[in-house]
């Protein structure tokens, strides 16, 4: 029997991150785990006490949506980078944000809480969009949520990882924005191309490709064997 009743699903803060555009976002979390944001809670859900016991965890699952496919609409059905773009799959057996309510889970690494001015949460190993929604926060427990002998389905093997250089410009500018912001650039630049961005439609192409990190632009080319960081600047 359907139930009448409809329960209204709040916003209970937003992300800020070091991810300003979709493109070089780490497909899963923990893949780049220099890549760091802030939670900050909105009211009537940042008071002190909501987040109480919460600093005696390592690790936290976060619900959100994916607030940026919201346009495109949800699919049945889709081709997984990791099967290389050439095998659909059915939406439920995969992650994908082209979903019906477009709600998306990550687990991330607890860094922080900040309740210098209401409640904000310091994290890190993030796969998550400047001002992403966040919904729901719970605690990751390593007895429960890591049960043994569970199968990885079709994901299969991870990919193997692109070995990463850096031009002369690219690694100066590197260091001075390090030293100026103690953001880790040139770590980060490593951890999200080692797993390879691209789409599956452009695994075959060598041309420059570029993303946007914090608020620089990072430019690099395919090369046998890996990439190589040409470029970086400010926006």
């Amino acid at each position: 029997m359907e139930s009448s009743q409809t329960t209204k699903i709040e916003v209970i803060g937003h992300i800020s991150s070091c991810f300003t555009e979709k493109f070089a976002i780490p497909r899963q979390p923990g893949l780049a785990p220099s890549a760091c944001a802030r939670l900050k809670l909105a009211e009537p859900f940042n008071r002190p006490e909501m987040v109480r016991g919460l600093e005696t965890f390592s690790h936290i699952w976060l619900l959100f949506m994916f607030h940026d496919a919201v346009e495109e609409g949800w699919k049945a059905t889709v081709r997984p980078p990791r099967l290389g773009g050439r095998v659909r799959k059915g939406i439920w057996a995969t992650r994908s944000p082209h979903r019906p309510n477009f709600i998306g889970l990550s687990v991330v690494k607890l860094e922080d809480t900040d309740l210098s001015d209401g409640v904000e949460l310091l994290l890190s190993g993030v796969d998550l969009l400047d001002g992403t929604p966040v919904i729901d926060i719970k605690p990751y427990l390593p007895d429960s949520d890591c049960p043994a002998g569970a199968a990885g389905g079709w994901s299969g093997e991870a990919f193997a990882a692109l070995e990463v250089r850096f031009s002369p410009q690219a690694r100066e500018f590197c260091s001075a924005y390090e030293r100026n912001t103690g953001s880790p650039l040139a770590t980060l630049i490593s951890e999200v191309l080692r797993a390879d961005p691209r789409p599956a439609s452009q695994r075959s192409r060598r041309e420059e490709f570029g993303m946007l990190l914090y608020d620089v632009n990072v430019r690099w080319r395919m090369e046998e064997g890996g990439c190589v960081v040409q470029s970086c600047e400010r926006t």
